[in-house]
């Protein structure tokens, strides 16, 4: 189903004052000022000043310029510290040549993909000078979004509030409090984005809003943005340009970055966005309608939206994949098995998702490389996707699933789901 038109994010306070409070009685000085009132976004009228010759207004602050430029410097020196995430092979049979690579990004400091889009936004924030020293962060966040963030603020002594459902997984909850964030949890995924905005009003906070920004805090073109380290990573690889880079979304940063990317740089490899049961971002990129919701929220963290969000660009999107919640949790079971390393449930996604591909490439006498990502580690779903009690209550059917990899793996042909 569609429905008219969002309207755009609303900025936040701090931001909206800073429009709000070019008025006559703050000009400074010039008893000469005139003014004259204009309606404003909200429709408050704004006061707008005629131009008077030799007015000036100095808004420069130096102390918070020196504050940021040290903000950015901690944020700045904690990736250099930092190396890159490692990119492992899958065992797939030989005689295919076909590669599978996936993208360990569950290796950075807070253990997820997100960690990249944290960074990002608050480089974003502060360079637009939308965060100054002591100013609350806010956030709407399934959880490990939350999580990179609140490790971002304590880098920089600023208070972090992470708004979530309530069905977030309690792992989650106890690494954002580890990090010094608080959470504030709402009873249905949609409300998160207005609960994050009215709370960052509240206490005159910055509302980080990563559901808009994502797509542009990154610099797609390159500047060690992951779809760079990918191809430098596959560098020696039989197949060094991928035929597929697979991808899921749930803000639509890493698909924006990684499709901008190999467009920039004129490469043939097609992208690929898996998505779970209930998101928007299927049915929407089906439809072509960038306002289509579900009102659903994901059953698979980390991705999948109850609507299309404002940072996914379907345009450079070449292929989507609707994915069983089952066979994502399935594939996520399987890749320990076969990789030795606990992946969390969005990685089955992706990994069903690719796995998908590389049948079709076989099928057709396709050589080449296909590359995914480990989104974050299974130890954060203990309670959930690795719990066969909770398997059984959600009504998910593993079994399936986890025959029809196993069968195809072994040479045979690919069970759709």
């Amino acid at each position: 189903m569609t429905q008219p038109g969002r309207p755009l994010a609303r900025r936040t306070t701090r931001r909206a004052a800073g429009v709000a409070g070019v008025n006559a009685a703050n000009v400074g000085g010039h008893g000469t000022s005139r003014s004259r009132a204009t309606p404003g976004p909200s429709g408050a009228p704004l006061r707008i000043l005629d131009a008077v010759p030799g007015q000036e207004l100095d808004r420069s602050r130096p102390d918070d310029r020196r504050w940021c430029a040290e903000a950015i410097r901690r944020v700045e020196a904690d990736a250099n510290r930092s190396a890159d995430t490692h990119l492992h092979i899958f065992p797939l049979p030989g005689d295919w040549h076909i590669e599978l690579y996936l993208k360990d990004e569950s290796t950075h400091p807070t253990g997820s993909l997100k960690h990249r889009l944290a960074r990002s936004l608050f480089l974003y924030a502060l360079a637009s000078g939308w965060v100054h020293e002591n100013t609350t962060v806010v956030e709407a966040s399934s959880g490990s979004t939350a999580v990179s963030e609140a490790y971002f603020a304590k880098l920089l002594g600023l208070p972090f509030v992470a708004v979530m459902p309530r069905s977030t997984s309690r792992e989650k909850v106890e690494l954002i409090e580890r990090q010094g964030g608080r959470c504030h949890f709402v009873e249905r995924g949609p409300d998160v984005y207005d609960a994050a905005q009215r709370l960052a009003e509240g206490c005159d906070g910055h509302y980080m809003d990563q559901f808009t920004y994502a797509e542009r805090a990154t610099d797609w073109r390159g500047n060690n943005n992951i779809a760079e380290s990918i191809f430098d990573q596959l560098g020696h690889e039989p197949h060094p340009v991928p035929s597929w880079i697979v991808v899921g979304a749930g803000t639509g940063g890493t698909s924006a970055t990684i499709g901008r990317y190999v467009r920039y740089r004129r490469h043939p490899t097609r992208l690929a966005v898996v998505d779970p049961e209930g998101s928007a971002f299927f049915p929407g990129w089906q439809a072509g309608a960038v306002d289509y919701t579900t009102g659903l929220a994901s059953r698979i963290e980390g991705i999948g939206r109850p609507r299309v969000e404002a940072s996914f660009v379907p345009t450079v999107v070449d292929r989507m994949i609707q994915v069983p919640d089952a066979a994502s949790i399935a594939a996520m079971r399987l890749a320990r098995q076969a990789t030795g390393r606990w992946v969390g449930g969005s990685t089955g996604t992706n990994l069903w998702g690719a796995l998908q591909i590389v049948a079709q490439m076989r099928a057709a006498g396709e050589q080449g490389s296909v590359v995914t990502l480990i989104c974050d580690g299974g130890e954060r779903y203990g309670r959930t996707y690795e719990d066969d009690a909770w398997v059984a209550v959600e009504g998910l059917e593993l079994a399936p699933h986890l025959e029809a990899i196993g069968a195809f793996l072994a040479g045979s042909g690919w069970y759709g789901p």
